[in-house]
């Protein structure tokens, strides 16, 4: 009897190991468009109700948090008149249990001159960092790029990335092999780079091929996807969306949408197609197959619409239907092959935060702190409403069987239990 209680007790652990061991690594997750495996979350919550801890976060960032082993790591701009609009950037670890800071680190201090102007909706740490598992990368647009070890050691910094900012950074890096790609669209410069990731160095660096854009700048994430066994690094900017060889940076296609720029939805991949958003002013949503080469605008793009497209949040993709939020917080389900419209539903609110798909349930978070839960399915179908009163613009984190909700002045940690 007491050998079948222990083997019930082991495998408890082990299941509950299981349960809470999928890390959430990089903006989006661990594959980078929304999804986790995390079950035994709760669809309802409140200031009171499921929240095992919130602290206050210093500074300002609307960087999203990732979790790695337990541990937190996330971004944050600290005001400084020395001098004057100057911020310190630093990254910043947590325990994810109990929401106590393990280090804090300054990797960067802006001069007050290029950080002095940012949109209302932007922040001076707005990128999501991102790790391998052995190292973390931190992104602050043109302010710099580093790496750091899990204990707050720089491994390395590099500065040498200039373009104008309008409206400040926003685009996450990815990582592919060994380079750190980030997409670097100013006012001036237009560009995607690879950095070497053990050194900083740059590897490649590849202009974008629509210098008469209109508009010039974006601030998207690029999707990495592989096709016919090579890694293709998939980045919407202004006026057109390109693929790169992720080793070279050699431009492989690239299809035009005109005057879209300011871009912020990261693309996401399934049936054959990359889902696309052409950002502002009057957004399109395009669906292309990614198997052509140099500008596949006029044969590659499968279906387009322009109705509820999102300017800020990215896509969620579930087997066969496209689900959107758009920023003034209509929610829509698309067929994800042919585009057609299978629902559309004013939620209220507006929406920057890119919606998640977990334990069988889909989670829109608005600027106001609430969340919408829904059932996934080809009829809209509302779970929960859950409020917390703050206003946040960062996206969800889950990882170790919580949701992890950055807000303007702090951070929760929302669990079942």
């Amino acid at each position: 009897m007491l050998r079948c209680s222990l083997f019930v007790v082991a495998w408890t652990c082990l299941t509950n190991a299981l349960l809470f061991a999928e890390d959430w690594t990089e903006f989006r997750g661990p594959l980078g468009n929304g999804h986790s495996s995390t079950t035994d979350l709760p669809t309802q919550w409140s200031k009171e109700q499921h929240v095992a801890w919130r602290i206050d976060l210093p500074g300002k960032g609307w960087s999203s948090p990732i979790c790695l082993n337990r541990r937190l790591y996330l971004t944050t701009a600290i005001p400084d008149d020395k001098p004057a609009n100057s911020q310190s950037l630093r990254v910043m670890c947590l325990d994810a249990q109990s929401g106590a800071k393990i280090w804090e680190e300054q990797v960067f201090h802006t001069d007050g001159v290029r950080s002095a102007k940012i949109h209302d909706k932007n922040s001076h740490a707005s990128p999501t960092p991102l790790t391998d598992g052995k190292r973390l990368f931190v992104h602050f647009g043109t302010h710099g790029t580093a790496s750091l070890d899990l204990d707050g050691k720089i491994l390395w910094k590099n500065e040498e990335l200039i373009y104008a900012h309008s409206h400040g950074s926003g685009g996450s890096p990815v990582l592919v092999g060994n380079k750190l790609i980030m997409s670097c669209d100013g006012n001036d410069v237009q560009y995607v780079v690879g950095l070497d990731a053990n050194t900083g160095k740059i590897a490649w660096k590849t202009s974008r091929t629509e210098p008469d854009a209109p508009r010039k700048f974006a601030f998207s994430t690029p999707l990495v996807l592989t096709k016919d066994g090579k890694s293709q690094v998939i980045s919407p900017g202004p006026a057109a969306v390109c693929s790169y060889d992720s080793e070279t940076g050699q431009e492989i296609w690239k299809v035009k949408y005109g005057d879209g720029y300011s871009v912020i939805p990261k693309p996401v991949f399934g049936n054959g197609l990359v889902y696309v958003c052409s950002g502002y002013n009057k957004p399109s949503l395009l669906a292309i197959r990614p198997d052509g080469k140099g500008d596949v605008t006029e044969t590659h793009v499968a279906w387009k619409t322009d109705k509820n497209v999102p300017h800020s949040a990215s896509l969620l993709l579930i087997a066969k239907e496209l689900y959107l939020i758009s920023d003034a917080g209509i929610a829509t389900c698309l067929d994800a092959e042919t585009g057609d419209q299978l629902w559309t539903q004013r939620v209220g609110g507006n929406f920057s935060s890119s919606p998640v798909f977990a334990d069988g349930h889909i989670f829109l978070l608005s600027e106001s702190g609430e969340t919408t839960v829904l059932k996934p399915g080809k009829a809209y179908e509302e779970v929960a409403k859950n409020e917390l009163g703050e206003k946040t613009l960062a996206s969800f984190a889950i990882a170790d069987g919580a949701f992890f909700i950055r807000t303007e002045g702090g951070l929760y940690r929302i669990q079942a239990n």
